[in-house]
């Protein structure tokens, strides 16, 4: 990272001594409540929790053996300026800052490093990957964090550090690391929730339920969301690592920088297994719905067919009835000019009609297979 130097070594010649610096205008409230937490901090032990960054500006300028934490939460345009102003702040690191939406990246700007990481947290009740993202600006004796949204929570990482004065004497490369280690630790219970989710999935695909495919769909999306986070950690901690013999970063703190970076890439790993396990998922489940789907065609062509037969023999006894009705009605009319009303035989030749009809219209249905 960066050698420890005097402050007045590498900060722009606008920020004199507090004799020579006029005050400084008033923080608005709206100013105060973007300020999560500025401490000072004196070998590795917390000396004062400034209310604001004016305050925070002057004591560092008073303590140039000292380390700022500041912590800030949607910052307004004109904090993330003066903070410029102040700590020689990269105009571009800051647009970045403010304009938030980056992709996970390591930069260095003279002697400061700008790092933008992804949090990621798993809601239970939504069943859901809440994402967050995280600026950090790392000086030779500051800390600055710029969150725009609830994760990642950085309390416990302060807490942390102040439990451990030796691993925060180390500077702010150590704090740098502790933010890293937070963050990376932070995707296990999201790769627990989503290896909870993929199981359940694989349950529902199997049992046929309609609505997986777009919870699918869903998780689908949060993973690549999760890989663009997690992807670039591991080149961002390997150029921190490859950075460790010119900048002078203390062993101890080496080793701990590896370990993460050990973590990113079990975590990297997990998640691109996560992806490949969606996409088979989503394609096991086409195949059985496109099988679902074809059993339910066979089942109604089966129904229709069955119904086809059905109609063809009520169609054939319908005709075979139909026969000794129509002669019966014929004969039945009664008209005087019939000669078949007065012929001795005309009974019997009528029934004998109706029945060679019927008998014939059976036979020729029955070579048909109607009946």
């Amino acid at each position: 990272m960066s050698d420890r130097r005097p402050r007045a070594a590498w900060r722009r010649p606008h920020a004199e001594s507090p004799t020579t610096t006029s005050p400084e205008a008033p923080e608005t409230p709206e100013e105060r409540r973007s300020v999560v937490q500025a401490s000072l901090y004196r070998d590795g032990r917390r000396v004062s929790s400034p209310a604001t960054l004016a305050e925070t500006f002057r004591q560092l300028r008073e303590h140039p053996d000292g380390m700022a934490w500041i912590g800030l939460q949607r910052p307004t345009e004109e904090e993330l300026h003066s903070l410029a102003a102040e700590f020689d702040l990269h105009e571009l690191a800051v647009e970045d800052a403010m304009e938030a939406h980056q992709r996970p990246k390591l930069e260095r700007y003279g002697e400061t490093l700008f790092v933008v990481l992804r949090a990621a947290r798993y809601l239970d009740a939504q069943e859901e990957v809440d994402f967050g993202e995280l600026h950090i600006f790392v000086g030779p004796d500051f800390v600055i964090t710029v969150r725009h949204s609830a994760a990642p929570d950085l309390s416990t990482v302060r807490r942390r550090m102040e439990k451990d004065p030796e691993l925060l004497a180390l500077g702010p490369e150590a704090v740098l690391y502790a933010i890293l280690d937070a963050v990376v630790d932070g995707y296990a219970p999201v790769v627990a929730g989503v290896q909870n989710d993929i199981d359940e999935i694989e349950t529902e695909v199997f049992g046929g339920d309609p609505a997986v495919s777009r919870r699918i769909y869903e998780l689908s999306r949060e993973m690549v969301e999760f890989q663009r986070a997690t992807r670039p950690l591991v080149g961002m901690l390997h150029g921190l690592m490859a950075g460790f013999a010119k900048y002078g970063t203390d062993e101890e703190l080496q080793r701990y920088l590896r370990d993460v970076a050990d973590h990113v890439t079990h975590t990297s790993e997990r998640v691109d297994g996560f992806r490949q396990a969606l996409a088979d998922i989503l394609t096991v489940n086409a195949t059985l719905v496109t099988q679902q789907q074809n059993a339910e065609m066979r089942a109604l062509a089966e129904a229709g067919f069955e119904q086809n037969e059905e109609i063809k023999r009520i169609s054939s006894w319908a005709a075979i009835l139909f026969a000794p009705t129509l002669v019966g009605t014929i004969y039945g009319m009664n008209f005087d000019s019939m000669p078949e009303l007065h012929w001795g035989l005309g009974y019997p030749f009528a029934i004998g009609l109706m029945g060679a009809v019927c008998v014939s219209l059976y036979v020729i249905f029955k070579r048909r297979d109607w009946l």
